[in-house]
């Protein structure tokens, strides 16, 4: 993704990448709820055709996520309550990296998209499962490649994980 492309450009693709939608569940304890960067589904950039098994796959081997809730235990000693040393590793709306594997996954389609062919993704998973926050120096502070491809930016500009 080139950093000279507008603002508003990768706005609309962070918000088509992680839109607006009722997940349907709440996190208890400990528990974190993220929604899954969504996939785009018929073709590469270079315009290859996709097959639907790699769709699927890239789909569910998904690692990059938007923090939406956080439960009421989380980030916090299980015995006495206190909050971690360290504080919390996460707030609602970071970006994070999130296991390959494990988490309580499925998907919710999207209002407006007739076809169900790219659902909203979501994960429920523990709070010290988290694997690092994304970060960047963007106008959002957001590098926008590692979020909307999922990879690390091979820009110097940018920081990457």
């Amino acid at each position: 993704m080139n950093m000279n492309e507008p603002v508003a450009s990768k706005e609309a693709e962070l918000a088509w990448a992680f839109p607006s939608v009722d997940p349907g569940a709440e996190p208890l304890g400990a528990r974190i709820l993220v929604q899954l960067r969504r996939t785009k589904k018929k073709a590469t950039s270079a315009g290859i055709i996709l097959v639907e098994e790699t769709k699927e796959t890239e789909k569910w081997n998904n690692m990059v996520a938007k923090v939406l809730m956080i439960g009421p235990l989380a980030f916090k000693k299980r015995d006495t309550m206190e909050p971690w040393p360290e504080g919390a590793w996460a707030q609602v709306g970071d970006y994070i990296r999130v296991p390959k594997w494990g988490g309580d996954r499925w998907e919710v389609p999207v209002p407006g998209d007739e076809d169900y062919e790219d659902p909203a993704l979501f994960m429920i998973l523990n709070d010290h499962e988290l694997i690092a926050r994304v970060t960047g120096r963007t106008p959002n502070n957001i590098n926008i490649s590692t979020i909307i491809c999922g990879i690390a930016s091979d820009d110097t500009s940018t920081a990457s994980i």
